[in-house]
């Protein structure tokens, strides 16, 4: 046996300590992180959270001598509300690199492993850049401890593309459809099944629709008619700078975004901030023919005052008056504001929908824009398909229906009601209508007959069948608005 050498002892070192470093903010994630936690924890909206938080890191930024450009402001924003549209899918792949069960995992913690999924997989953020900024926010928000943890999982997520994790994560579109088009684009099951319903078709228009909810919206501004018209808004703002409208003759669309409060007719009231579809229910109200007499108008739901300014400067333009109601009195303040300066006669007042101030018979032509789910405006509040449930429809049912019946008595025999809802949902559509006309529910019927509201939206495709319109993101480029119109016949 040949004697082995011996090893040397190897040399002992003593252990080398990294000086402690403090960790850096950055202005930009520190922002989209707080969005985060007050949409999550406050419930708030993000499109209501999110200007006050700008407004802040850009007078903090000048105060110590630096600067929160424009650039900044548009990566918070497309951090938090791609995050928060794509949330679903994120808990998805995070879920697959994690030890633990989603529900275990802190809620701050779970917002900055989104922040960090978002920048990896839905933006060009380069991979080394999104694993080390979203660490080095853990460790400000969250403290060291946790940012480890959010290093090891971002780093496992940052091993595969998107396209890739969903292949892992979502199951095959053959085997569960439902649950394939939720996980892929980030809708929660029941939205997805409720949404196809009210579609139709096969899986082409549902996958539409719903890449459709997950696109930043463009920002369009409405020209209020008799106080500004839509080609002063494009002189002011420069034909670069803006789009006509689709449908509506006094929209305008803010070509890249664009800050609205920055316009002097906006500001002034003459024009405001309102989606093409909302535009258009206030539009084919006021274009449906009435029986007799036109010369007063009721909006029974006006908060926050969108709708109400446009039909309070059409009914101006025919010598009409309009009244606007609004339950909630700090709305009511909103739908003051809207109207202020509009040209003809109009009053705001505080009440109650279902328990209405004004005689029956009163209205040439009433709107009934009801509190709804809001699924028909995805686009522009993405936390809401986190937050709704299946119960909150039947939550909103009862109203629903007992406002459309107070609007029938509001309108005098020969008058126009048009219901109208941000939702796409059968039972806050169509449903609520034929309940109400059929006396469902123990109520009376009413003696009312459909209008066909499509011709009233002219130049505008894809109406369906009629005799309501429902519109699309995907097929309209507005939300989901959905309207009926009623006339009253006895």
């Amino acid at each position: 046996m040949t004697d082995q050498p011996r090893r040397r002892p190897a040399k002992q070192h003593k252990p080398q300590h990294k000086p402690y470093r403090r960790p850096q903010k950055d202005p930009v994630r520190v922002l989209a992180f707080e969005a985060l936690r007050a949409v999550d924890e406050r419930d708030a909206y993000a499109n209501l959270v999110l200007p006050p938080l700008l407004r802040k890191a850009r007078e903090s930024a000048e105060a110590k001598g630096g600067s929160f450009d424009a650039r900044d402001a548009a990566l918070a924003t497309e951090l938090v509300y791609g995050t928060l549209r794509r949330q679903g899918t994120y808990d998805a792949i995070i879920a697959a690199c994690v030890d633990r069960p989603l529900r275990e995992v802190d809620p701050p913690v779970l917002d900055v492993l989104s922040l960090g999924a978002h920048q990896l997989l839905g933006t060009r953020i380069p991979t080394h850049a999104a694993v080390s900024a979203s660490v080095e926010l853990a460790r400000v928000v969250l403290g060291d401890g946790r940012a480890k943890f959010v290093n090891a999982v971002l780093r496992r997520i940052a091993a595969d593309d998107l396209d890739g994790w969903l292949a892992k994560v979502a199951p095959p579109y053959d085997e569960d459809a439902e649950e394939h088009l939720a996980v892929v684009h980030s809708h929660p099951r029941w939205v997805v099944s409720a949404l196809w319903d009210a579609l139709g078709g096969g899986r082409a228009g549902i996958e539409d629709l719903l890449e459709a909810d997950n696109e930043r919206p463009e920002v369009t501004l409405v020209a209020r008619p008799g106080r500004v018209e839509p080609g002063e808004l494009v002189e002011a703002l420069g034909e670069d700078s803006v789009l006509p409208g689709r449908w509506s003759p006094y929209a305008v669309r803010l070509a890249e975004g664009g800050e609205p409060g920055a316009i002097e007719a906006v500001r002034e009231g003459r024009a405001g901030v309102q989606d093409e579809g909302s535009q258009l229910v206030a539009i084919a109200l006021a274009n449906a023919p009435v029986e007799g007499r036109d010369e007063r108008w009721l909006d029974g739901c006006a908060g926050p005052g969108g709708k109400a300014a446009l039909l309070g400067a059409l009914a101006a333009g025919r010598g009409a008056a309009l009244l606007a109601s609004e339950k909630q009195p700090h709305r009511a303040r909103l739908v003051e504001r809207a109207l202020a300066g509009n040209p003809g006669p109009y009053q705001v007042i505080a009440a109650d929908g279902t328990r209405p101030p004004w005689l029956p018979g009163s209205f040439d032509r009433v709107l009934m824009d009801v509190p709804c789910s809001g699924l028909g405006a995805l686009r522009r509040r993405p936390e809401a398909r986190w937050r709704r449930r299946p119960a909150d429809l039947e939550g909103f049912a009862p109203l629903q229906r007992a406002l459309l019946r107070e609007a029938l008595g509001a309108v005098r025999v020969g008058g126009v009601v048009g219901y109208a809802t941000c939702s796409p949902h059968l039972a806050e559509t169509r449903v609520v209508v034929d309940d109400v006309l059929k006396g469902r529910g123990g109520a009376a019927p009413f003696e009312a007959e459909w209008i066909d509201a499509r011709p009233l939206l002219p130049g505008v495709p894809a109406l369906g069948d009629g005799p309501d319109v429902q519109l699309w993101p995907h097929l309209h480029g507005t939300d989901a608005m959905y309207l009926a119109l009623l006339r009253r016949t006895a």
